[in-house]
């Protein structure tokens, strides 16, 4: 190929073209080797690149570039398409330098063909991770969650789907149907984090990333409403895919698009439930005056982000959403628009991760931003960590129908869940897909916050032995004791506090595991009153218990520096009236 060496835009294209071609073409400026060639005018070589094929015939424009690329076959099996390549060639070419400006402001200076070899090794270790903090977060939890003497007993639980059939293993696919007892509980959550530190390095990747996606999936079943959580589902996402990552170059980038697809719908739905639902405080960029303090566990940032002046906050909170709606198109774009896009979504998730405990889910979105970039901008992060550079291998014809498949499967969920959460619902045939893969959670909807909490309700349990004075249980993490400063907990994720939070936007009739957890601290239930800071009854469990309504708010500077106080509170009214064991037992059935 013969191109015209004092083009920049044609050195930057050439120079990428020839990493792609590898040794098939030889690449030379007209300036040096036009005078071989006295049958090609002197200005066609300022004019187009030609290609001197082997036997001497020559062909130039768009033909030159599709033969060079060998793309020879697409551009002959189209008159419209070769006629709409050759204009399209034309005219970048008249205009060559506006071109080379937009070249560099959309891929820089030096292309590279897009690998992500160390893009995957980077994001397996993050992943390995957050397996590893997610399964520990549930080693030290799971057994007062759902055990025996737990609050949901998991026995319980599968013994009512029993009327199933065998449909009941589909509907809910977990491996404790084989036994549901507090060992298996326990000794499996273990056994998820020792998995992820044998995929910390490097070990049985496949093998390994499928028994964890089927682990976590597993207890993702088990652990009823407490497993209920966004970033328990975009975990199981992304587990999934990563089942499939390979060494092979298509491999790479069919798995990358299918990532950046999944973030695409991630922080897409996130921004449009915010104003699909019409919630007055997302359209009026009041949301952030109500955030801070009424977010399910706020930290010690939080209280202090409450106190920034409001037109602060509504800047804030235009900038999320602009972010949430606009930044996930950038992920389609150029090299660098990708990159800007990814910063923004970086910049965002570390305000989420400063202000808010909001578990492994920030760690896990960062994560998953890695697949915007590719090995030319991570590779100096990969050369730190000592991954190993991956020889280049292309895909067998098996391997790439297979990636085909996949790639339409995932593509055809994530567009199911875009429409279900923008029309309302789905063509029927991907609504029954989306329906029929609902269990194994291998494509998700998202969207947090669509509606903002303008007030706190809290929920504090009591216990009596005489039904006239009562004592407070007090929990981990959450508003509790108004002296008590606001707790950084992340990446662990307190189950039960959360699940309190869900609790006190509605009522007990709607939340009937609150039951389940009155009967165990009635009968003083050792894995439940592991859960929690308290136990105001550390000799017998009380005769009574009760909750009680609170309305929750941050403390203004004043009071706090007054009275220490982080937390003002008005009462409410009560929540669950007194009960005893025997009408404990009568709310849990």
């Amino acid at each position: 190929m013969i191109f015209d060496g004092r083009c920049g835009f044609c050195r930057i294209w050439i120079d990428y073209w020839k990493k792609i071609t590898e040794d098939a073409i030889d690449f030379a400026p007209s300036q040096e080797v036009g005078e071989r060639y006295p049958d090609i005018p002197a200005e066609a070589f300022s004019q187009s690149v030609q290609l001197v094929r082997t036997d001497g015939t020559v062909v130039s424009g768009a033909q030159a570039v599709f033969e060079t690329l060998g793309r020879e076959g697409l551009y002959e099996s189209s008159r419209l398409l070769a006629a709409a390549s050759e204009a399209s060639y034309r005219f970048i070419a008249r205009h060559r330098d506006l071109f080379y400006w937009l070249t560099r402001l959309t891929f820089g200076t030096r292309l590279e063909p897009a690998r992500f070899a160390d893009t995957q090794r980077l994001f397996l270790r993050a992943l390995a991770v957050i397996y590893a903090i997610a399964f520990g977060s549930l080693a030290i939890q799971i057994v007062g969650l759902v055990g025996a003497q737990g609050i949901a007993p998991l026995r319980d639980y599968l013994e009512r789907l029993a009327a199933f059939g065998p449909m009941r293993y589909l509907a809910l696919p977990t491996v404790f149907w084989l036994n549901p007892g507090d060992l298996p509980l326990r000794v499996l959550a273990w056994a998820g984090v020792a998995l992820a530190a044998l995929l910390l390095f490097d070990r049985m990747e496949r093998f390994i990333l499928l028994l964890l996606y089927l682990l976590y999936l597993s207890f993702d079943m088990a652990g009823q409403m407490f497993m209920s959580f966004q970033w328990d589902s975009l975990l199981l996402e992304a587990g999934f895919l990563a089942i499939f990552f390979g060494r092979s170059v298509t491999g790479e980038r069919v798995i990358a698009w299918l990532y950046r697809c999944m973030l695409f719908r991630l922080y897409f739905l996130s921004g449009y439930v915010k104003l699909g639902s019409h919630d007055p405080t997302w359209a009026n960029l009041t949301a952030l005056q109500y955030h801070f303090h009424t977010q399910p566990l706020p930290n010690i940032i939080a209280w202090y982000a409450d106190k920034l002046p409001a037109w602060f906050q509504h800047g804030a909170t235009a900038a999320v959403l602009g972010i949430e709606l606009g930044a996930p198109f950038l992920i389609f774009g150029p090299r660098r628009w990708r990159r800007f896009g990814a910063f923004l979504l970086l910049g965002l998730q570390a305000l989420i991760f400063l202000t808010g405990n909001y578990t492994f889910f920030n760690l896990l979105t960062a994560a998953l931003t890695l697949f915007l970039f590719d090995d030319q901008a991570l590779s100096k992060i990969a050369r730190k960590l000592r991954i190993p550079v991956s020889p280049l291998v292309y895909s067998t014809k098996p391997a790439r129908l297979a990636l085909a498949l996949l790639a339409l499967l995932l593509l055809s969920l994530g567009a199911a869940h875009l429409l279900q959460a923008i029309e309302g619902a789905p063509p029927q045939p991907l609504e029954t897909l989306a329906r029929l893969a609902a269990p194994f959670q291998v494509a998700n909807s998202y969207g947090l916050f669509a509606v903002m909490t303008t007030t706190r309700s809290e929920i504090v349990i009591e216990g009596s032995d005489d039904s006239a004075n009562w004592k407070p249980y007090e929990f981990r993490y959450k508003p509790g004791n108004l002296d008590r400063a606001p707790r950084w907990i992340e990446p662990f994720q307190p189950r039960l506090d959360w699940q309190m939070w869900f609790a006190a936007l509605g009522d007990y009739q709607s939340n009937p595991w609150l039951a389940g957890l009155m009967l165990r601290l009635l009968q003083g239930s050792p894995s439940v009153l592991g859960l929690l800071e308290t136990n105001p009854f550390p000799g017998h469990p009380p005769r009574y218990m009760r909750a009680v309504s609170y309305d929750y708010t941050f403390a203004d500077r004043e009071t706090h520096r007054r009275t220490g106080q982080w937390w003002e509170r008005r009462p409410v009214g009560i929540y669950l009236p007194p009960v005893a064991i025997k009408q404990a037992v009568s709310y849990s059935n």
